[in-house]
């Protein structure tokens, strides 16, 4: 469930562009979002950039954090669509270079700090809170990512929306299943790159994985094996 939230700062626009171009399954159409709204998703960045972000609440903090992340991940895309992955193949050969500097080169200025996507989720995100469920909040433009939200994160629920987020997530066999016959269960790669993560909310992945999948909270052993990722965009077609 989407749902209006409030906040202190004013995701009202973002919000807005989300429930324009973004469906129930958090796939994207970055044609129309490209033709028709670019300046006003640049508009709404360039208001933020005053924002005090270390004189917010911390859960107002949080919910900024995630949605200036998805909001930077947006606007590169935006910047050279179309494009069929964030992740780009030059003769058959994956470009290493464009991938790293999708992540690392600075896209906004936050109290006179660059921010970077690493920046924001890795020297902020996880270092300032304890709260996995970020990894399931985070979406790099990728189908293997988590689903975009069709709505804005707001400062008043932002746990809630992480909850819904971590159910949604772990609840689809696309990114978690488990095999009782085999006793494997496999899981997104998400959980391997930052299970340290989630290895600080309880003892280990599968634990973590348990309280929203019940069968595996009740099995006896099992083998972990992670799911393919997939770095295809999630784009959906214009209608």
């Amino acid at each position: 469930m989407q749902g209006f939230g409030s906040s202190m700062v004013d995701f009202a626009p973002w919000d807005e562009l989300l429930r324009t171009y973004v469906d129930e399954q958090g796939r994207v159409d970055y044609q129309r979002w490209q033709t028709e709204s670019v300046k006003p998703l640049e508009n709404w960045l360039d208001s933020l950039q005053g924002t005090k972000l270390s004189k917010l609440p911390g859960d107002e903090q949080l919910a900024l954090l995630i949605n200036f992340y998805n909001a930077l991940t947006i606007r590169q895309v935006l910047e050279v669509y179309p494009i069929d992955s964030i992740f780009p193949k030059v003769w058959g050969v994956p470009n290493l270079w464009s991938f790293w500097r999708f992540f690392t080169r600075s896209l906004y200025t936050l109290e006179e700090e660059p921010l970077s996507l690493n920046q924001i989720e890795h020297g902020i995100l996880r270092r300032w809170f304890r709260e996995p469920r970020i990894h399931f909040a985070l979406v790099c433009a990728s189908m293997g990512c988590p689903q975009l939200r069709n709505g804005a994160y707001w400062g008043d629920r932002v746990k809630s929306q992480l909850e819904e987020d971590a159910w949604r997530f772990i609840r689809n066999p696309d990114k978690v299943r488990y095999a009782a016959e085999t006793e494997t269960l496999y899981c997104s790669k998400i959980f391997r790159w930052y299970g340290q993560d989630f290895s600080k909310a309880t003892e280990s992945v599968p634990q973590y994985i348990g309280q929203y999948l019940p069968e595996v909270k009740t099995a006896k052993s099992l083998t972990i094996r992670y799911l393919p990722y997939d770095w295809s965009l999630n784009q959906r077609t214009s209608s």
